[in-house]
């Protein structure tokens, strides 16, 4: 623990230490992941032609069917901005970092890293016996979906939860700000990071947006490339055509 501390804290000033004359020196500098016109860049996993689309330079996302949209390139270690809103009540999404792409026969999702996107009335509308689910579900939460394990910072069984709840709700901008390192991942919530993971055992991987059941919105997806580590072929998902 004390060593992805060291990591993580060395990785924050360097990251903040960058400034616009980056790319002329030859340094990690911020690249954007949408263009803001259209979908270049990205690949329909296994959602119809009109699930994901272009408006206002947004990506929209209408929710249905459950699936995926991936990343042309896979990433290892990185820096990643994005800006999302969901649209409807209790709206469900989320990113999955280091993911094979590849859609499970029961779920329709991949594996991965998932980094959890959810409206905060999801815990009302998901009440079962009286009980809400508890709010740290919403914003934020952590976790290996497909077989890919990991050891989360703050857990709630194997997943890891966060400690401040932060997320705006529906049709309000949300901004997560993930650092993702060697099998670490720490996730920032509208200005202030409140959750992290370890020991990811995938950590190179696809970048996939998720549809599942509402219509969410997409901005500003900006990635930072840093560079790669000792990373075996067991810890890297297979390369698709």
């Amino acid at each position: 623990m004390k060593r992805q501390l060291r990591v993580f804290f060395a990785l924050m000033i360097w990251a903040f230490s960058l400034a616009a004359p980056a790319a002329s020196q030859g340094l990690p500098e911020w690249k954007p992941l949408f263009n803001g016109k259209d979908l270049s860049g990205w690949v329909n996993v296994n959602t119809d032609p009109d699930t994901w689309s272009v408006r206002d330079g947004m990506i929209v996302c209408k929710g249905h069917p459950i699936g995926v949209m991936r990343s042309e390139r896979q990433y290892e270690n990185f820096l990643l901005h994005v800006e999302w809103r969901h649209m409807e009540a209790g709206g469900n999404s989320g990113v999955f970092a280091w993911s094979n792409a590849v859609p499970g026969e029961k779920n329709r999702l991949p594996n991965g890293l998932e980094i959890q996107m959810l409206d905060p009335e999801w815990v009302r509308l998901n009440t079962k016996d009286g009980v809400e689910p508890p709010i740290a579900y919403v914003h934020g939460e952590l976790f290996g979906v497909g077989g890919v394990t990991a050891v989360p910072d703050n857990p709630r069984g194997t997943r890891s939860k966060s400690i401040e709840n932060r997320v705006k709700g529906r049709g309000e901008w949300n901004t997560y700000d993930v650092v993702a390192v060697d099998g670490v991942v720490k996730l920032a919530v509208n200005g202030k990071f409140v959750n992290g993971i370890a020991k990811v055992s995938q950590k190179k991987g696809y970048l996939c947006l998720e549809s599942e059941g509402a219509e969410i919105h997409f901005r500003n997806i900006q990635i930072m490339e840093l560079p790669p580590g000792v990373t075996t072929p067991e810890q890297t998902a297979p390369l698709l055509p």
